[in-house]
This record gives C-alpha cells, structure tokens and sequence, in this order.
C-alpha cells in the first residue's frame, strides 16, 4: 500500500509558531536510514531480531505512548547497534515528526478494530441498502470500492458530512432511525472495508496544515455561533483520533436545526487543524502527575543543573515526536552521564510519558 501523510507539526518557541511538514514517505524510508530495517522488518522487508512493524497496525498508541515505548527500548537498542557495529543515522525534530507521520498512516494511532464486527455493522446500520461493496444499489449511490476517500481521514469526515444531509431524508422515506455510530464502530467498519481485496491497496494519507484558515472557516460556517462558551472545543479533543471525530460529526447532525453547512475537503482540514492537530500530538497528560514524574524520573539532576551541559527545559512546546527526536540525538550522551551519577536510565508506564509533556509545556506556559 502506497501511503503517505503529510502533516504540518506545530509547535512554538516562546511566542513564536515553527512548523514543520511532515510526511510519511519519508518516514517509510526512514526506517532504512536509521537502521531501524537491521532488527525490525517493513511489511516482510527486513531484519527478523525484531517485530515487523509495518504489520503491527490498530496498535491503540497515542503519540506520547510511541515515545513511552521507543525512551523504554532505546538502551537495549543502543547495545545491539553497538554489538553489530551499526552506526544509526540522525533523528532531528522534522524526522522524528516524518517518523510519527509514518505510524499515523499504518493506524498506530487508532483504536484496535475488528473486521468482523465491521462486517456486521454494515448490515444492522443500513450501509449496504444503498452503498454495494463493488456496484451501486441505486445508480446515485456509489459502491464502497470507488470511495477515494476510505483510507484518507479527512476526506472521508468530509463525505460523511456532506453526505448527512440527503441520509437525513433517505432515512426518514424509509421510516429509519438515525444510524448512530460510536467511534468503536466507525473502526470497525473501516478495518473491514480497507481489509476488502478491492480496497486493499487504495492510497492512505492524511494532510493536516498548519490551520491558519481554520478559524475563519469555523466562524463563516456558523459553528462558532454554537461552539462557545461551554460548548468550545479548546481543550476537549487531546486524545481525540481522525475517526473520533469523524464519527462525533456524523452523530451531531440530526441535532441541528438547520441543515449542515457543506465542507469541501480543503475546508474540512482547515478546520481539523486549527482545533485538533496539536492537541493530539501533544496529548491528554496531567500536569501534576507530570511534575511527580519529573520529580521520580530524577530529570532535574541534568536539565536543571548547568554543569551538566543538559539543556533547560524551556522556550519549547512538547509533544510525541520531539521527544523521540530528544532521545534519539542525546539518549547515549544521557545514559552514560546518569550511569556517572548512580541513576537508573527512566522507564515510563503508558501513562506517564504523556504526564510529563504536559508538566514540560505547563512549565512553558501551556497547560494541556
């Protein structure tokens, strides 16, 4: 499957917003330049010391668990590059956000999905009574195999609610009740559609820009008459997926009074990024768990001590990604300087790496 994902990574320096595009071609290739393909295989290609991860898909990662999990393996990992005598090449902030694009487009980040339930939700939810798997039921509705958007997350967020407004008629013709989808569902569903031998090998990608017009498409649009107050978004999509909310979307538009206003794909991904993109790159910690974290993991040993030579902590906004980028550039220099200082290399729950970059960005002024 040729995928690819171009996301623009936003994160700031003080005041100032730094974007980084980031693609996941080049994080595929990656996986080569960095020796990763010595030990781990992509989709069979590879080295067998160590799991293929271009199969190990519906993984239910956040990006803060990626970097949990990659911080935890990195020493054994460093032991076995040094072993074989394999030099790995450099990690900056745009191939770590390359990297992370990479894993967003093989489903790291979406929940476990069963086939099978997928199978049957297209029946029970009425899918298959207008939309055939390969030909059209009636001549309007286009069959399943010819949906450009079904491995593209925004554009297909973007079918589904344009698509809500002749549904809402067809559905009341037929004397049907609104097909409610919950996120598990609408995983589901897509793991057994993209699993279909006429899909298979469609095209994923995902592009997120930087948002800048999203805040004046979410007020021309009319949302923000209704999404303030209480009812705004700021905060309440960290941890949020794509499918998320695709499937929150398409729930919402029988509860509106007047019929939806249409959004092109252009326009959807404007919106996505300017509410979603960096609340889910940073994710959902809690600050003060991730000041006890900071505290345990013993961070300010170095990163608060000038004759370290470790940087401060500060100026910075972070997420996922950099904090690989943080390891993989200065994680050897680091392991040899605590085992110096008596202090075990840090090992991080699921939880707790996410914890940290929230403490981190509060520190900096951003409280998740």
């Amino acid at each position: 499957m040729m995928l690819k994902l171009i996301i623009l990574w936003v994160t700031a320096a003080g005041l100032e917003a730094a974007t980084i595009a980031a693609d996941s071609e080049r994080g595929a290739q990656l996986f080569e330049k960095l020796a990763c393909v010595q030990c781990h295989s992509i989709n069979g290609k590879g080295g067998s010391r160590a799991p293929d991860l271009g199969r190990l898909v519906d993984r239910n990662f956040t990006p803060a668990t990626l970097a949990a999990t990659m911080w935890n393996h990195a020493p054994a990992m460093w032991a076995s590059l040094r072993e074989r005598d394999i030099r790995a090449g450099d990690l900056d902030d745009q191939a770590a956000a390359d990297l992370f694009a990479y894993f967003y487009a093989t489903r790291w980040f979406e929940k476990p999905g069963d086939a099978a339930r997928g199978k049957s939700l297209f029946e029970s939810k009425h899918c298959s009574e207008c939309h055939g798997l390969t030909s059209a039921n009636p001549p309007a509705a286009r069959p399943v195999s010819q949906w450009e958007s079904i491995g593209q997350a925004i554009a297909l967020a973007s079918a589904m609610w344009n698509h809500g407004a002749s549904m809402r008629v067809e559905f009341a013709n037929r004397h049907l009740k609104w097909p409610e989808l919950s996120s598990q569902d609408l995983t589901d569903l897509l793991v057994y559609l993209r699993n279909l031998p006429e899909i298979r090998n469609a095209a994923a990608r995902v592009e997120i820009s930087t948002g800048a017009e999203g805040e004046p498409l979410f007020r021309s649009k009319g949302c923000a008459g209704c999404h303030a107050g209480k009812l705004a978004f700021a905060g309440r999509l960290r941890g949020a997926t794509l499918t998320d909310i695709a499937a929150a979307m398409w729930n919402h538009q029988p509860r509106m009074a007047a019929p939806p206003p249409q959004l092109t794909i252009g326009e959807m991904r404007e919106i996505a990024s300017y509410l979603w993109a960096s609340e889910f790159f940073e994710g959902s910690g809690n600050v003060t768990a991730g000041r006890r974290v900071f505290i345990a993991k013993r961070c300010a040993a170095c990163h608060e001590d000038a004759a370290s030579g470790a940087p401060k902590l500060t100026g910075k906004t972070f997420n996922g990604a950099n904090m690989v980028s943080a390891l993989w550039r200065h994680g050897p220099r680091m392991l040899d300087q605590m085992k110096g200082k008596g202090i075990a290399w840090p090992r991080f729950e699921r939880a707790q790496m996410a914890d940290l970059i929230a403490f981190l960005n509060s520190a900096n002024g951003r409280t998740p």
